[in-house]
C-alpha cells in the first residue's frame, strides 16, 4: 500500500535547457510533420522566438533529471508493477529552443480502486521558463498493480 503521507510532497526542481537538435529529434520521433517544429524560419514566421517544443515534450524535463524515478523510489513503487495511466498538459505560453525550463512537481492525490488491487498516484507539475513565467501545467497519473 502506498503511504498517503506522500500527498502534498513537492519534488526538487528539474531543469532542462531546450536545444534545437533535441526538439527536432523529439518532433521526428513522435511523427510530427509540421515544419514549425523543425525549421527555424517557419517557426519564426509563425510568431515563435525559435523552434517550439512539440506537444508532450516538457515531460522530458523530469525524466532526464531522474525526478520521476526518484519519486517512484520514494513511494516504494516497483517498476515491474507500474503502468502509465494518464498524462495531460495545459499550455500557457510556448517553450522554445534557447529556453531553460524548470519543472516542480507535487503529489496531488493517492487513492486505490478494486479493493486496493490498483493504486493511483496523481502528480501535478508546473513548468516555468528562465524568466519565471508559467509555460505549462502537467498532470500525470501512475497506476500500481498490487
Amino acid at each position: 500500500m502506498i503511504d498517503r503521507k506522500w500527498i502534498g510532497h513537492v519534488s526538487a526542481p528539474s531543469e532542462l535547457a531546450l536545444d534545437r537538435g533535441r526538439l527536432r529529434f523529439f518532433a521526428e520521433a513522435i511523427g510530427e510533420t509540421d515544419p514549425v517544429y523543425t525549421d527555424v524560419e517557419v517557426a519564426q514566421a509563425a510568431g515563435y522566438a525559435d523552434l517550439p517544443a512539440p506537444p508532450t515534450f516538457l515531460f522530458a524535463a523530469e525524466m532526464d533529471s531522474g525526478a520521476v524515478m526518484q519519486t517512484l523510489t520514494d513511494l516504494g513503487i516497483p517498476l515491474a508493477r507500474l503502468l502509465h495511466g494518464e498524462q495531460g498538459f495545459t499550455y500557457h505560453k510556448p517553450a522554445c529552443a534557447g529556453d531553460v525550463i524548470t519543472v516542480v512537481s507535487r503529489i496531488a492525490d493517492i487513492y486505490d480502486k478494486k479493493g486496493g488491487a490498483l493504486e493511483f498516484v496523481v502528480k501535478q507539475a508546473e513548468a516555468r521558463n528562465q524568466a519565471g513565467e508559467l509555460v505549462a501545467e502537467l498532470r500525470t497519473s501512475f497506476v500500481c498493480r498490487n
